[in-house]
């Protein structure tokens, strides 16, 4: 098993290519960073051999602008997507992406499952032929992924909470079993060139429909104190977004939630809760399985969450926001030519970081710098391979930037404030995250000449890591920040 060679090496080494690596990449929807709830023994495993990175960071808080920005290390202000409505190769520029970059290098690259979110913003076909050297694989069960599926009462119904007897499911199966099989057949194949094989698993995004055993890793009881299910009295209107798509599923209409602020009723929370850590350890149990079929002597891999998950944070749920909870993610990475790593990184990076960091571990030609928006092939990240060498400087801060657009400053149903459509948009969230801070602030956003005014501001927020990481006490209006808040401005202003 992939855990087990992994565990039997202990000293770091470095060592040259001797043959081109493969890369395997695996995709969690919707997985925040993995916190004191999880219970995701198999990542667990795999983080203790590779480089865990504790504190990275999604670009956007949205599937399709956080997936294209690091598939392609460009931030979503260069790829101007901050929906699901734009494709952008024909919508702003023909950039790279990592799997057309590998591809290009004689790579055989597949993409089972969701590695671009589908739609518009992938051409309708997930990018191919230019990112893929055959036709992405989706499994045929994702057509009832929003169905009622949902067993209550005698009937079946489309709930965001949603254990099942998979036995009893269309195709008696679900669409990210039918994925890692596919993977694995994948694996086996005999081949003559070096692989890069994206894995996109569907959970633990909504609804929570998972195999009812995973229920009893989680149950009831350790979610019976509610973890800061409220609004803070001092955050800006603009920052809160009312989770639209969960009000639609029909045991969020059974609880009768007020709009838009809520609270979502305490018990109906606590299945909500339930079913999110369920659904991770789901997709743990599926990730241990897959690695099984890896051989870690030849293969580069990453596991990734495109953006986090509020499970009651600040009184939201879902994502759609700047807060920690909905841009942070997992990003762990194993090398086979660093064997035997066992370290927790807490320097900030970033998804955008991903892509020359890959091209750097398998020994391809680095990634420049972009010095233009307008060039094909560069990186708007960083490659984190000297954190492979431990060639890094505690003392220096390291920053990471996220952003995210509202059609108004107060939550709306129509238009919809937590996925605006680009002609909707005209607030954009700018937001900062350094060692110990994080520093949002909300301008004024035009959606024709896709340009921000600083001096419009719909609202502004500060959080002081070292003594409140959960970011309840806005401390953006108290003077003594005044000097702090005008350098994390600077900053915004130089990279947004």
């Amino acid at each position: 098993m992939f855990y087990v060679i992994l565990s039997s090496v202990f000293t770091v080494t470095s060592l040259a290519c001797i043959s081109p690596r493969n890369v395997l990449l695996i995709i969690s929807d919707d997985l925040r960073f993995l916190d004191h709830n999880s219970v995701t023994p198999n990542i667990d495993e795999f983080a203790r051999n590779s480089l865990n990175f504790k504190h990275a960071y999604a670009q956007q808080a949205l599937c399709a602008p956080s997936r294209n920005s690091f598939l392609t290390s460009r931030r979503p202000d260069t790829l101007r997507l901050f929906d699901f409505n734009n494709y952008w190769r024909t919508f702003v520029g023909n950039f790279t992406t990592l799997p057309q970059y590998l591809k290009s290098h004689n790579y055989d690259t597949y993409s089972i499952g969701k590695t671009f979110h589908p739609g518009i913003s992938s051409n309708f076909n997930d990018d191919y032929p230019l990112s893929w050297s055959r036709k992405p694989y989706h499994p045929p069960s994702e057509e009832y992924m929003n169905k009622p599926t949902c067993p209550q009462s005698g009937a079946l119904r489309r709930n965001i909470f949603c254990p099942v007897r998979v036995k009893f499911q269309p195709m008696k199966t679900l669409p990210d079993i039918q994925s890692i099989n596919a993977a694995k057949r994948y694996l086996r194949r005999p081949r003559t060139q070096p692989f890069f094989l994206s894995v996109g698993l569907h959970k633990p995004h909504i609804p929570f429909r998972f195999p009812l055993k995973f229920v009893k890793f989680h149950p009831l009881s350790k979610f019976t104190k509610p973890e800061f299910n409220y609004v803070p009295h001092d955050i800006p209107s603009v920052t809160f977004n009312p989770f639209n798509d969960i009000r639609k599923r029909d045991d969020a209409k059974a609880a009768n939630i007020s709009f838009p602020f809520g609270p979502i009723p305490n018990d109906f929370g606590l299945s909500i809760r339930q079913g999110y850590y369920a659904s991770v350890t789901y997709v743990d149990s599926l990730i241990g399985r897959l690695l099984k079929y890896v051989d870690p002597n030849d293969t580069v891999v990453a596991l990734i969450g495109d953006h986090g998950w509020s499970v009651g944070n600040h009184g939201a749920w879902a994502k759609y926001s700047n807060f920690d909870v909905a841009v942070r993610v997992p990003m762990i990475i194993y090398s086979p030519d660093f064997r035997g790593l066992d370290r927790n990184i807490n320097h900030n990076v970033e998804l955008v970081d991903l892509f020359p960091t890959l091209v750097d571990l398998i020994g391809l030609p680095l990634l420049q710098k972009c010095v233009n928006k307008n060039e094909i092939l560069c990186t708007e990240g960083k490659s984190l391979r000297k954190y492979f060498n431990n060639h890094l400087l505690e003392e220096d801060e390291t920053l990471a930037y996220s952003q995210y657009p509202r059609p108004s400053s107060y939550p709306s149903k129509v238009p919809n404030s937590d996925e605006p459509k680009l002609d909707e948009i005209t607030i954009m969230g700018c937001s900062v995250k350094t060692d110990r801070f994080r520093y949002t602030l909300w301008v004024g956003y035009n959606s024709t000449t896709f340009t921000k005014d600083f001096n419009a501001v719909y609202g502004e927020e500060l959080y002081d890591h070292s003594v409140d990481p959960d970011e309840n006490m806005n401390l953006a209006l108290r003077t003594q920040f005044n000097d702090l808040r005008n350098r994390l401005l600077q900053l915004l202003r130089i990279n947004f």
